[in-house]
């Protein structure tokens, strides 16, 4: 898998305020390719390569360039900023042997649920068109949350053998161990 998927076992969940016991811990996340530093600095090179020819043209006489160079800049100022914020999306699901919890944690706004892991079914949902992406789902009780929306299509097929082993089908719990 990618960098976007993380199995972690942990030992037990106290500090959850979960029962004691196995808990299986993944951590989703989409992962940027820049950091603040490489993006600040891309930023910079493609100003500064943007000003230098406008700054020609303009000598030359064509000014108008100048204002839709620093347009240029502030859509590409604007379109890293939201990449980088989107980035920021986190995904932890822990599953322990009564329930299985899901967190989300994104600059919009932070919330989790919690499914009852004896009564809970994982649903890889296939695509309404060919380039749409499919949908991974955790279902209970007439409550169904979808997990996992920003991973790519083999990581989240992967992710959902992986949520299939460690929550089984409706009335089935198999072991964490």
């Amino acid at each position: 898998m990618s960098r976007g998927v993380i199995y972690e076992p942990e030992s037990g969940s106290e500090s959850l305020g979960q029962s004691a016991g196995p808990t299986r811990r993944l951590e989703l996340s989409r992962g940027n390719a820049l950091t603040p530093k490489t993006a600040c600095l891309f930023v910079c090179t493609a100003a500064a390569a943007t000003f230098l020819v406008a700054g020609f043209f303009a000598y030359r006489g064509f000014w108008p360039v100048l204002p839709f160079a620093g347009l240029e800049i502030a859509f590409l100022i604007w379109a890293v900023r939201a990449s980088m914020r989107s980035g920021m999306q986190r995904e932890t699901i822990l599953i322990t042997e009564a329930s299985i919890t899901v967190q989300h944690r994104s600059p919009d706004g932070d919330w989790h649920l919690v499914f009852p892991r004896h009564w809970s079914r994982v649903k890889l949902h296939a695509p309404p068109a060919v380039l749409h992406p499919s949908r991974l789902t955790l279902e209970s009780r007439g409550r169904a949350c979808e997990v996992g929306r920003f991973l790519t299509e083999d990581d989240r097929r992967d992710l959902a053998v992986r949520l299939k082993q460690l929550v089984g089908n409706v009335n089935e719990s198999p072991a964490l161990d």
